[in-house]
Order: structure tokens, then C-alpha cells, then sequence
């Protein structure tokens, strides 16, 4: 397998993280004085007011090009795609003569099973090769928060079941030659992940097709990359699981001292659609701890960047700002700590919004793809453009209620 080109390596990689560095210094300087007039005068200016918002909207441009070079660099080459026994050079052939004229494989060489292509159930088109299907599930990894966040597994059936533990087996201590009684079993319960369709209509002249130097697995990838991705971070954030995966955001919440399986616990903000105006910093340290001691390793905060410019400017009690930026390539800004990532598809902060979440979200969330991606050429819906109606299967849901928190934006 080809590894994947390092940021380190790359220039464009290196300016991304001297600009975010040079705007976040500038952002504390305006910051710090804004919170001096504050102090002093009970406000601050509004002149100043208007710099900070300014200079906090370059921090949130320079961290939008970091993460947008970081996604870039991390994307593989097709080239560097492994290629399984069934996926020989004819196999290639056989699907570029479909992409580029429609000619069906099997009808004319017999190579349905060489070539690894098959047709559609319900599409009429076909399973596209490995190599391509393994293109755009790597550069959806790249372009979806959540799949990098999330466990991702690849299945066979349409519904994926899975037995979780939520009481354990009952165990006890006893004396040497006492009497052993029965205990408890393991409480079990069967979540279900069912996967549902997701799909985009690429369009290609045929002059596009035609051109032998374009590469059109690359071209397919990248098309359906965007609006693969799009579709996938609002369900896996909001989704009410039909005909979708369901977000984690659908789930009942209840305030986490009451929280039970099957519900997401949450922390009060303590003011009713924004933070409390004293000491904001301290409901974040709750949030933090509010997951067990084995979830936090592993945790991190998930919000928009809306949420996290309000958050930028807060500091601990020895006046060090909580929100830090990477100071290494391949980092991520933290927060107190630990990683944020953000989620355009969050919600804004507003009454009651659950605006941010923390926690171990490889182990809280789970997202299920079915295994093919199905191709169907159409020349005649959109002339003179070809369409390429392409879909996969994909579900999604919380597999650990125990691993995600969230915090609700309210007094209590």
C-alpha cells in the first residue's frame, strides 16, 4: 500500500501553520486588551469590540486552510489504492469502456466475474472495482469529520445487529470453602444499524470521457466526494435514522446524573442560551469529566465554528486562554486539553441547543457501510452531459451511550 504524502512535507502545509500561529498571537493581543477595558470600565470599546471579532475571524479563516490542507494531504493517490487478485488490468479496461461508452462488460467479453463487476439489483448498474470503491471510502475519511472521529466498519447485510453488555456479570467475593450461589447474568441488548441509500448524480461531457489523459476513477471520487460527505456529517450529527443514519443529537438527553442506556447525558451551561457570565470555562471542565475515567483518553469536543470563536476567548484562572491552536503539523486545536473537531452541522448556541459534545466518539459512535458502490451511466436524462447515478449504502448510530456527552445550553 502507498502511504499517504506527510503535511511536514508540504510548503503550502507549513504557510497554513505559521498564519494560524501569527493570527492567534494578534487575537490574544486584542483579546487581552478588550478584557482590560472590561475590567476597567465594566465594557468594552466598541472599536475594540469590532478588532476582536476581526481578528478572530482570520483565526477561524487560518484554521479553515490548515484543516482544509491537512484534508488534502491526507487523501491518497488512486495509484496507491491496493488491488485485489479479482481486480486484473482487463477488470480496468472493462469498467473504463463502461464509464466512457456504456458498453456493457459481460454482454460482450463474458467478464463479469473477472472484471469484479455486477449487475445492479434494483440501479442496472454496475458494483464499481475495489480499487475504486476503496478511493472513495479513503477520500470520504479525509472529508467527513465523523469518519475520523467514529469507528467505521464495512458489512455484508443490509442491517447491521450488535449485542451490547449494559450490566455486567455479577461477581462477589467469598471464603475458601464457602458456599458459591449463583449470580447474575450479563444484561444484554441488540442495537440494530440499519444502512439506508445515499446518492449523487455526477455529470461529465463526453469530451471528458474521451480524454485518455483523465483519470476517470479519480474524476468519480472526487465528484461524489463532496456530496457524499455533505449528506453523511448532517446525519450522522441530526439524522432521525429514516431512510438515514441516526445522529447522535437524536437520541433523548437527560441531565447526566439521571442518565440510563439509551439516552445521551448532559451538562448545563448554567445560563439560558450562552454561557455563564462568570467562570464559563468551569461548565467545560464538567463536561469533561462528566464521561467515566476510561472514556477521557480518548475524548474530545465536537462543535461548530460559531461555538468555538465563543469559546477562544476564554481563559483558566491563571489567565491562560483554554482554546489552543496545533503547534505541529498533523495536530488539531485543543480545547482545555483536548482535541476539537469541528462540525459545521452542530447546532449555534441558542435556548436549550446542544451545541457541544465531549467524549470517546470511536467508542460512542458507530457508523456502517454497506460493502459496493453501484455505478449506472446515464446519456440520456441530461444531453449533451452523461450522469453517473452513484450510490452506496450507508447507516449509523450510538453504540455506547455511555461515551458521549453533550451540553445543553440552560440554566439547569
Amino acid at each position: 500500500m502507498k502511504e499517504t504524502k506527510q503535511a511536514s512535507a508540504s510548503p503550502e502545509a507549513r504557510a497554513a501553520m505559521h498564519e494560524m500561529m501569527a493570527a492567534f498571537e494578534a487575537f490574544k493581543g486584542a483579546n487581552d486588551a478588550r478584557l482590560g477595558e472590561i475590567e476597567k470600565k465594566a465594557c468594552a470599546d466598541t472599536l475594540l469590540e469590532e478588532k476582536v471579532a476581526r481578528i478572530d475571524q482570520a483565526v477561524a479563516a487560518a484554521q479553515s486552510r490548515l484543516d482544509r490542507v491537512m484534508s488534502q494531504n491526507r487523501r491518497p493517490l488512486i495509484g496507491g489504492e491496493p488491488i485485489e487478485p479479482a481486480a486484473a488490468p482487463e477488470a480496468k479496461a472493462a469498467w473504463d469502456g463502461y464509464l466512457k461508452t456504456g458498453h456493457s462488460p459481460q454482454l460482450a467479453h463474458g467478464l463479469e466475474t473477472k472484471a469484479g463487476l455486477s449487475s445492479g439489483a434494483t440501479s442496472g448498474g454496475y458494483v464499481v472495482p475495489y480499487e475504486t470503491e476503496r478511493a472513495i471510502e479513503r477520500r470520504l475519511m479525509a472529508a467527513s469529520p465523523m469518519r475520523e472521529i467514529a469507528t467505521v466498519r464495512t458489512v455484508a447485510a443490509g442491517v447491521f445487529r450488535k449485542p451490547v453488555s449494559t450490566a455486567g456479570v455479577a461477581s462477589g467475593w467469598v471464603a475458601e470453602t464457602a458456599a458459591r450461589p449463583e449470580t447474575d447474568p450479563a444484561t444484554l441488548a441488540l442495537l440494530e444499524f440499519p444502512s439506508a441509500d445515499l446518492y449523487a448524480n455526477p455529470a461529465a461531457t463526453q469530451a471528458l470521457l474521451d480524454d485518455a489523459m483523465v483519470d476517470l476513477d479519480e474524476w468519480l471520487a472526487a465528484e461524489v466526494e463532496d456530496a457524499f460527505a455533505a449528506q453523511e456529517t448532517q446525519a450522522f450529527v441530526n439524522g432521525d435514522g429514516t431512510n438515514k443514519p441516526r445522529g447522535f443529537l437524536s437520541y433523548a438527553t437527560v441531565a447526566d446524573a439521571g442518565q440510563t442506556w439509551g439516552q445521551i447525558g448532559y451538562v448545563a451551561s448554567g445560563a439560558a442560551g450562552g454561557f455563564a457570565t462568570t467562570s464559563p470555562a468551569d461548565k467545560l471542565i464538567d463536561l469533561i469529566y462528566a464521561p467515566k475515567a476510561q472514556y477521557r483518553p480518548n475524548g474530545r469536543f465536537v462543535m461548530n465554528r460559531k461555538t468555538v470563536s465563543s469559546v477562544r476567548k476564554f481563559k483558566d484562572a491563571d489567565g491562560n486562554y483554554i482554546w489552543q491552536p496545533a503547534t505541529r503539523l498533523g495536530e488539531t486545536a485543543s480545547l482545555l486539553g483536548y482535541p476539537v473537531t469541528e462540525i459545521e452541522t452542530m447546532p449555534d448556541v441558542a435556548a436549550n441547543s446542544l451545541s457541544i459534545a465531549f467524549g470517546d466518539f470511536q467508542r460512542g459512535y458507530l457508523i456502517v457501510d454497506r460493502a459496493g458502490v453501484r455505478v449506472l451511466r446515464d446519456p440520456y436524462s441530461a444531453k449533451p452531459y452523461v450522469l453517473f447515478y452513484t450510490t452506496k449504502r450507508v447507516g449509523g448510530g450510538v453504540q455506547n451511550f455511555d461515551a458521549i456527552k453533550v451540553m445543553k445550553f440552560a440554566a439547569a
